[in-house]
């Protein structure tokens, strides 16, 4: 193949939504925020072979750790940063809405431990990461059995290889907020992922 045209593909590859979000909000900050992404963008930017539909989602999803959370929320640059991002793609409808403090979603207790730093895409001021196939699989039950959760389920199940032995123990130990209806989702979705896990995703 000739190198220029494999150069010009390479240096303008078709962009997946997440991409775009991300790369349109590095554009507007001034210094640097860490941001943990779970959720569809979380899978479609962490991981290989991923389902094509990753891709299309339309928004991004982020986990503000604890001690992260003061200076963040007092950061009204960030938060100046992200209104123009949402603005600017609203046209596209692409947005970033849901940034959860780490106590309002399903993760095991030592999750930031697991955290996994991602390489795409390369930004300048945007420190990414993502959470252990584990714990991406304990948020994915925040919606209950909902069918496109449970769908990225098996998908983290084939590729990570989830055993229903590790996830027991993330079920036994999962820290959740003390909602009853996120307590009825999880315990909707449980057998439903267990089932998932028995098969290996398939």
């Amino acid at each position: 193949m000739d190198q220029t045209h494999t150069r010009a593909r390479l240096m303008n590859p078709e962009r997946d939504n997440p991409t775009e979000v991300l790369l349109a909000l590095d554009q507007e900050l001034d210094h640097e925020i860490e941001l943990v992404l779970y959720g569809r963008a979380a899978i479609c930017l962490g991981f290989d072979n991923v389902p094509s539909e990753c891709g299309t989602t339309q928004d991004v999803d982020g986990i503000i750790r604890l001690s992260q959370l003061p200076g963040l929320m007092a950061d009204e640059t960030f938060w100046d940063a992200l209104e123009r991002t949402n603005l600017a793609l609203e046209p596209k409808g692409l947005y970033i809405t849901h940034l959860f403090s780490a106590d309002q979603v399903f993760l095991r207790p030592d999750w930031e431990q697991y955290l996994v730093p991602l390489t795409r895409p390369p930004t300048r001021w945007l420190r990414l990461f993502r959470p252990h196939p584990v714990d991406l699989t304990l948020t994915k039950m925040m919606r209950g059995n909902d069918p496109q959760d449970m769908e990225d389920i098996a998908f983290l199940a084939r590729q990570e290889g989830l055993t229903p032995e590790a996830m027991e123990v993330a079920f036994a130990n999962v820290r959740m907020p003390d909602v009853q209806e996120l307590r009825d989702a999880f315990e909707r979705a449980l057998p439903v992922v267990r089932d998932i896990l028995r098969l290996r995703g398939y």
